[in-house]
């Protein structure tokens, strides 16, 4: 495998830090990841997943949203808008450099993400979602005690996974302005839904959501006892091996 770290420009005009990961040959297509909210391009699942798909010649470019991992900018004035942006950032980025990706990949908040940025990356033929969301709004489970300081305060620390983040309402609001259903429904790429049906953080119910408003090409798949961020390597490997199987019917 061949790893090129890359920096480019993201949506809010911060250098953006990313791998692209490529098989010694030419690879059969290039698939763009999104990692979970607050996570990295170099979470080990994220990895795996990535080393996985170039073992079966998918070339996969991983990043960092802004803010977060080696990427610059403030975290606290990102939000899930500004990710889907940076998306778009990156999947142009990787037109000009490489090729435009016909797979996107997406991991939790990620998996939303990527859903609605497939209509802004006009070559992505295929996604894929892993224990996503139905809304994004979901999110705001994570904050907890602090929901209310934010509304009244405008924003407040939170902490996730023993880090402390800048919540502001701006984040918020912007989460409650997405509409997922029709995005969803008018997707128009054939779909990958990943999720265990014991995801304590994002319920299956939210896959079940997002399967019955898509069109067809879709499919699902049980990922069994997996955790949300399929701590276990078997898991996030199985992910990587399905998804290779499965994009090569479109490509």
């Amino acid at each position: 495998m061949r790893s090129q770290k890359i920096t480019f420009t993201g949506a809010q005009g911060d250098e953006l830090v990313g791998y692209i990961d490529l098989p010694e040959q030419q690879p059969r297509t290039l698939a763009l990841f999104a990692h979970c909210f607050t996570c990295s391009k170099n979470l080990k699942p994220v990895k795996n997943i990535s080393r996985t798909l170039v073992d079966n010649d998918i070339g996969v470019f991983r990043f960092d949203f802004t803010g977060l991992g080696e990427s610059e900018g403030d975290f606290s004035d990102t939000n899930f808008s500004s990710n889907v942006e940076d998306l778009v950032a990156a999947a142009s980025f990787m037109e000009a450099d490489y090729a435009e990706p016909e797979i996107l990949i997406g991991h939790s908040l990620g998996g939303a993400a990527v859903l609605q940025a497939a209509s802004k990356i006009v070559g992505s033929k295929a996604v894929a979602t892993i224990g996503a969301p139905c809304d994004p709004v979901h999110v705001k489970k994570n904050f907890g005690a602090n929901l209310d300081e934010i509304e009244n305060k405008g924003e407040a620390t939170v902490t996730l996974a023993g880090r402390d983040f800048t919540i502001k309402k701006q984040f918020l609001d912007d989460l409650e302005a997405a509409s997922m259903d029709s995005t969803i429904r008018n997707l128009k790429r054939a779909l990958m839904i990943f999720h265990s049906p014991v995801d304590q953080v994002v319920g299956i119910d939210n896959a079940a959501h997002i399967y019955k408003l898509a069109h067809h090409p879709k499919s699902f798949v049980s990922l069994d006892d997996a955790d949300h961020l399929l701590v276990n390597e078997e898991d996030s490997i199985y992910v990587a091996e399905v998804l290779a199987s499965w994009a090569g019917r479109y490509f």
